[in-house]
């Protein structure tokens, strides 16, 4: 419900850079490598205490190396175009030190269209001094015309102040507030290359929201997608997150690629729940195990997304799942379910599984009913021991949410083993559910409590009895 800014121009003139520099954060990747950002990716933010959502687009024309009919070079143009329509502002960027080429012009052309306010940012004009190179692009007919420099920040403060005059008030503001408005649930849809994560975001959201393409490595950057959806009557808030695919990193031979692979592991950080997306006609591979142990490690929500199922039919299931968990066994708290992107197939059930994980992420169990349940499974299998030391517990508590947190207090926290953590881990899902949640379980020496010591007396010495003189007498 925000107004929109949309960043646009043709390749390679700073509008990922620009768009880094207005939202203060490294969110689109930067490379002097024409035709990066193909994505719209968008953030919401805010100047002057005047909220609004930017948008960064790809390029508008030829990117070196693909041809016009590309299928790629038209989706991003689509995209592009669906970012235009959507804004209330245009800021269109040029590069400064190239003046004007005749792409520019057919790029304006394509804006005026739009009836839209235009703002022409000249990029790369890194002081005062350098201002005469706007002269060349008074020719393109724009009265709103700013120096910056995406890198350095120079200019880009006025450009804002401008900016926000010319937006619409906040749309959410003419609409009542909803006073159970919910955090949106982070979902990280992440796997290795050419699985089907992007096709599975469109579907999901029921858009050609991401592009979508058979060529490995389509997805650079990693772009987040509202949507709702409501199940048995509740509606809940949830963002999708598409990643770049997640190749070995011996494999991996571009900068660009590394910064992809990279932003696609802090979202696994960032996230809530991680779907994990496998390809039915390739099997499980010891790529997604590494990708698999990724999650594991950020503590995160899990389910496994099956894709590309209606290719291989219902009678193999049994045979892939347990295949699925020889390879995945550390991740065997998430549910496996079989979809497929192209005919829809499955995504109720996904749906269906993502909400489910999402109540379980947040469930708390009482310390009582914890501790009983904690009892049952230390007597049906007895704590480790070592060098005559066996592991005590005396009581635990849950001490967060988002997952689940426990804190046992033991006698030697040093005997607490990953088994025998996995092992109360298991059986504590088995009792209270926490089914695609992973439960972490925290070890602490309880606290001895110190004997109190009998106070000091600070009578002089000379005022000793006479029999306790006599006998430091003695011992002098």
């Amino acid at each position: 419900m925000l107004p929109i800014i949309a960043i646009v121009g043709r390749p390679n003139v700073g509008k990922s850079a620009l768009f880094n520099r207005i939202v203060g954060k490294r969110i689109a990747i930067v490379h002097d490598e024409p035709g990066i950002t193909r994505d719209r990716i968008s953030v919401d933010t805010e100047w002057d205490s005047v909220p609004f959502t930017l948008l960064d687009t790809g390029g508008i024309g030829l990117v070196k190396g693909e041809r016009a009919s590309g299928e790629i070079v038209a989706a991003m143009r689509q995209q592009a175009q669906v970012a235009i329509q959507a804004a209330a502002l245009i800021v269109l960027v040029v590069d400064s030190r190239d003046g004007v080429v005749p792409l520019d012009h057919e790029v304006v052309r394509q804006l005026r269209e739009s009836g839209k306010p235009i703002f022409l940012a000249v990029n790369k004009v890194d002081s005062l001094q350098q201002e005469n190179l706007l002269a060349d692009f008074l020719t393109l007919g724009f009265k709103n015309i700013f120096p910056v420099s995406a890198i350095q920040g120079f200019g880009v403060d006025e450009m804002l102040d401008e900016a926000v005059k010319v937006l619409p008030a906040d749309l959410s503001e003419s609409e009542p507030q909803n006073p159970k408005s919910e955090t949106p649930l982070k979902i990280a849809i992440v796997g290795r290359p050419n699985v089907g994560k992007s096709s599975l975001v469109n579907r999901l959201v029921r858009a050609e929201r991401v592009i979508v393409s058979d060529t490995p490595g389509t997805t650079r950057d990693s772009v987040d997608v509202p949507f709702t959806v409501e199940v048995g009557g509740e509606t809940r808030p949830y963002v999708l997150i598409d990643t770049a695919g997640i190749r070995p990193r011996k494999k991996v031979d571009t900068s660009v690629e590394f910064f992809s692979v990279r932003r696609a592991e802090l979202s696994i950080e960032r996230c809530d729940l991680a779907v994990l997306v496998l390809d039915a006609t390739f099997g499980v591979s010891a790529q997604d195990k590494k990708i698999g142990g990724k999650i594991l490690a950020a503590n995160k929500g899990c389910i496994i997304a099956v894709n590309k199922w209606d290719l291989i039919g219902e009678k193999v299931q049994k045979e892939f799942v347990e295949q699925l968990h020889h390879i995945l066994f550390f991740l065997d708290f998430a549910q496996v379910v079989f979809v497929s992107a192209k005919t829809g197939q499955g995504l109720s059930r996904l749906i269906s599984a993502v909400h489910g994980v999402d109540h379980q992420l947040s469930q708390s169990i009482t310390t009582g009913l914890l501790n009983r349940n904690l009892a049952d499974a230390i007597a049906a299998r007895h704590p480790p021991a070592r060098s005559g030391h066996r592991l005590k517990f005396f009581y635990a508590t849950q001490v967060g949410t988002r997952p689940p947190r426990l804190l046992v207090f033991v006698n030697r926290p040093d005997l607490f083993t990953d088994s025998y953590r996995k092992y109360l881990g298991d059986r504590l899902r088995a009792a209270f559910g926490f089914k695609g949640c992973p439960i972490v379980i925290s070890a602490r020496a309880r606290e001895r409590i110190a004997p109190k010591k009998t106070p000091q007396s600070n009578t002089p010495r000379r005022h000793l009895k006479p029999w306790a003189q006599e006998q430091r007498g003695r011992k002098r």
